[in-house]
């Protein structure tokens, strides 16, 4: 009993007043549920741009990201970055070999995080089209590689509501290419108004189709800057809240840790806590970005967080 009470107060500290309701009914809440499934709550996975400064010195290639993951840090699950295999989306035996390797590391492949490829929300019927069909061949490189996945972005121009329509407009008609590969097609919140939690899930919402969804980002909420050139941020706990509902995946930023190995800008008790009041029990993503310590050791106190998170929340 002593145990239960300590974990309900934990909760009651680590989250909101209504998503406190959601935890206390959830069924992971019971101890004996728990036992009886003997599944853990979330699972880890590894971002590739966790550790870009390697990849991007050489230290490490893309076909070897995979088998570091499951070697490092014993993670089996893997989101690759497209910045690292830019020219290879149609590449097939770069794809066949990608595939193998994580293959025979007994490692999953979840989703490539796609950039650069235009804007979906372009004001231009002809660029948004044009940002719509450079992403189709990364649908097909996720599919064929067994990922469920493809992460976006939702850049446009306008007002609120304009940008709104035109990135569901971009969203819905990819989703529709993504439904036909069995590709989920999920954005991030990823700076500008994505960043808006509020914004974002207007926009899911819109696009109304169920290959749509989110990958909410804990670190992701700055929205501009203001006059005096200062950046303006999101609330990060009430856009995850906003963006759960949608949620394909989730990712854990992290960019500096105190002496007692938390993570300095995000309360990561708390904001698990909202991720699985939502009713989350997918994998949950490292995303390392800071510059001390290094990227191995950033991996690695985070996932030791993460870790720890999850014994608490059981």
């Amino acid at each position: 009993m002593s145990n239960i009470i300590e974990r309900r107060e934990f909760l009651q500290s680590a989250t909101t007043a209504g998503a406190v309701i959601g935890l206390t009914a959830a069924p992971w809440f019971s101890h004996k549920t728990i036992a009886e499934n003997r599944h853990p709550m979330f699972k880890i996975s590894l971002a590739e741009w966790s550790l870009h400064r390697t990849l991007r010195q050489g230290k490490l290639d893309n076909l070897e990201f995979p088998a570091f993951a499951k070697k490092e840090f014993g993670i089996a699950a893997v989101e690759y970055s497209n910045r690292f295999f830019k020219d290879k989306a149609q590449d097939q035996a770069n794809l066949k070999e990608l595939k193998s390797r994580a293959s025979d590391a007994g490692v999953n492949n979840l989703l490539i995080m796609i950039d650069d490829e235009g804007a979906l929300g372009d004001p231009d019927d002809v660029g948004r089209k044009k940002a719509v069909e450079n992403h189709y061949p990364w649908v097909e490189a996720a599919r064929f590689l067994g990922c469920h996945s493809i992460r976006v972005n939702a850049r446009s121009e306008g007002t609120f509501d304009e940008q709104q329509q035109l990135a569901a407009d971009g969203l819905r008609k990819l989703s529709e290419f993504g439904d036909q590969h069995q590709i989920n097609v999920i954005v991030e919140n990823h700076g500008g108004l994505s960043s808006n939690g509020k914004w974002l899930a207007g926009v899911i919402k819109k696009v109304d189709h169920s290959r749509c969804g989110t990958l909410p980002d804990f670190g992701n909420f700055r929205i501009g800057s203001n006059s005096d050139g200062q950046d303006e941020w999101y609330d990060r706990y009430r856009g995850i809240e906003e963006l759960m509902p949608y949620a394909k995946a989730v990712s854990a930023k992290s960019e500096k840790f105190d002496d007692q190995g938390n993570e300095v800008q995000t309360d990561y008790f708390r904001m698990m806590a909202i991720v699985l009041a939502a009713g989350y029990r997918g994998y949950v993503g490292i995303e390392w970005e800071g510059e001390e310590p290094g990227e191995v050791e950033g991996i690695r106190l985070t996932q030791q967080l993460l870790e720890r998170v999850r014994d608490k929340l059981s």
